[in-house]
């Protein structure tokens, strides 16, 4: 059930509406089902109802006019709320709505359990799927009524009506979720031939701008330089910066001039102080160096973001809220730098995710310092020509989209969890999609059948459980020639294999050849040991008796450390 609560000062209009059953289609039988004191004159059951309607308006605003002789009364006096039940709810009866109305006026303050001296209301029902109820906001004691916060104490008795009369239950949210555009935008937005109003594609225009910076000087720098948006920078009276206003030059007012929103009007994280802070846990960009190359900011990327589900796994809950939103970030980026085919689908899974980013936990942005840097090496490089590299983050990605949701629903967010499942949705697609040359491609380079068989050997002492499903999936191939180049640029395929197998465990994966041929191509891509590293190595496992040698770890400081898996959830 959904409540909608608005606020008048014309009692006889309100009523007027309510039983009009000639210019409203829906009004079908307009009748009252509950009232204040339940003797309510009802226009709706009588044949005079010219007569019932002037009588019902006058009872109702008896304690306005009182209060009104005396200068107490409320400007607007008129209380409005609707309540709507779900297209697949059960027709209820006049006596069930009429339990609804009084416990929502008892809970808001309208009209209190046990008070004597409540506001005057009544509920009318003039459709089977919803009812109205029209109060006056004067109690009998000529004081106003208190009834702050009302939406959200009638939306919390309506969760429990749900639940107590068996209706379909309404995914409800933390009030962290941006504002939605209004009716008038978009109307506006569809008479201009826009697909979306402009706060929404503002708000996706300045996501990604904060994504791709690294000060707040470069993300109004990026924004100046985006063609069609306006930005415009709010100062104090002493100079300092207060704030930004953001606007799109196809939307502007009768007099031509800039429709501006403010960053939290966008968005509740998109507020300056929120950005900045944002923007201060993020470390400065290295310059390159002639002749020298740093790690591949996609590799950074995908090892933070494999990382995720055991962060979320982690009691710091604050620490868990800054993953999400960093890697909402990375997701705000991706459409930067995928080729075009795929941008569509990623821009739906960034928009989409990004309601999963916020929640009332407070983020503390430090803690995904990794991934932020990680992200803005990716946008400062050439695009990748090689698909691979945007495949295996996408596959790290889908797993951290499940964590994301399994995280949200052990905190009853119940609006992150279903923004989480329709992410995955567009994030398999785009994987689906950007996989598929890649793989093809590397199964073309599959190693003679005695290496094959040399590397099963190897598969079933690293992942006897999912050996034989690795063994007959189709990107088995892809495997063995992963595994192929690997052995041939130096690495040692038996621990690479156990490694990788390690990082994280493949209950969760419908085709894990895949994955783990995406975590062989990453990890091999980093410098392979010395054979005086090896040598070293096996000396120590040869001492160490009974114990379990260590997995292969490169000498690199991006190595990502093994995760946990979650066993539940599945994917591809």
């Amino acid at each position: 059930m959904i409540a909608k609560i608005s606020g008048g000062k014309d009692t006889a209009g309100l009523i007027r509406y309510l039983f009009d059953a000639k210019k409203a289609k829906d009004h079908t039988d307009p009748h009252l089902v509950a009232s204040w004191d339940g003797f309510a004159p009802d226009p709706g059951r009588t044949d005079d109802f010219d007569a019932a309607k002037r009588l019902l308006v006058a009872d109702l605003d008896l304690h306005v006019k009182q209060a009104r002789r005396l200068g107490r009364a409320p400007e607007k006096h008129v209380w409005h709320c609707s309540v709507r039940a779900a297209e697949t709810d059960r027709r209820l009866s006049d006596e069930e709505w009429a339990g609804i109305a009084r416990r929502i006026v008892a809970v808001t303050g309208i009209a209190p359990d046990g008070d004597p001296d409540g506001c005057r209301w009544v509920a009318v029902r003039h459709a089977s799927d919803h009812i109205h109820i029209a109060a006056t906001k004067v109690r009998a004691d000529l004081r106003a009524a208190r009834h702050w916060n009302d939406y959200l104490t009638a939306d919390r008795e309506l969760a429990a009506i749900e639940k107590e009369y068996g209706l379909f239950q309404v995914v409800r949210g933390d009030r962290t979720a941006a504002k939605r555009p209004t009716r008038a935008e978009q109307e506006k937005a569809r008479r201009a031939g826009h697909d979306k109003p402009a706060r929404e594609r503002l708000r996706a225009t300045v996501r990604t701008a904060v994504a791709a910076a690294t000060s707040t000087e470069e993300f109004i720098h990026f924004l100046n330089y985006t063609d069609g948006v306006l930005v415009e920078v709010v100062y104090f009276p002493s100079g300092d910066v207060r704030g930004y206003k953001f606007a799109s030059e196809d939307t502007t007012t009768a007099s031509k001039e800039p429709v501006w929103f403010s960053g939290s009007e966008l968005a509740p994280d998109l507020s300056f102080p929120k950005i900045q802070e944002r923007l201060e846990n993020i470390d400065p960009q290295p310059a390159n160096q002639p002749g020298r190359r740093g790690p591949n900011p996609w590799h950074q990327a995908t090892a933070a973001a494999e990382r995720i589900p055991h962060r979320l796994d982690q009691p710091d809950e604050a620490a868990s809220q800054a993953h999400l939103a960093a890697f909402g970030e990375a997701l705000d980026a991706l459409p930067l730098l995928a080729p075009g085919p795929l941008r569509h689908q990623l821009r739906e899974a960034a928009t989409t995710f990004e309601r999963a980013t916020r929640s009332r936990i407070r983020a503390e942005h430090h803690h995904a310092r990794v991934l932020r840097n990680a992200v803005r090496a990716m946008v400062r490089e050439a695009a990748p020509r090689d698909g691979a590299v945007l495949a295996m983050f996408l596959d790290a990605a889908i797993l951290a989209v499940i964590a994301a949701a399994r995280w949200h629903q052990l905190h009853h967010h119940d609006q992150q969890v279903a923004a989480s499942q329709q992410t995955l949705l567009h994030l398999q697609a785009a994987y689906d999609q950007a996989a598929a040359t890649p793989l093809t491609a590397l199964a073309q380079r599959r190693p003679p059948q005695q290496t094959v068989d040399r590397y099963i050997r190897h598969l079933r002492q690293a992942a006897p459980e999912h050996a034989e499903q690795i063994i007959e999936d189709p990107a088995f191939d892809a495997l063995t020639a992963a595994l192929a180049e690997a052995e041939t640029a130096g690495h040692d395929p038996e621990q690479l294999l156990q490694q990788a197998a390690d990082q994280r465990a493949l209950d969760d994966a419908c085709r894990p050849a895949r994955v783990l041929s995406w975590r062989i191509q990453r990890l091999s891509a980093r410098r392979a040991p010395s054979t005086r590293a090896r040598a070293a190595q096996a000396r120590s496992t040869t001492r160490a008796g009974s114990v379990a040698p260590r997995p292969y770890a490169p000498d690199h400081t991006t190595t990502a450390a093994p995760v946990q898996a979650q066993p539940q959830a599945r994917r591809r």
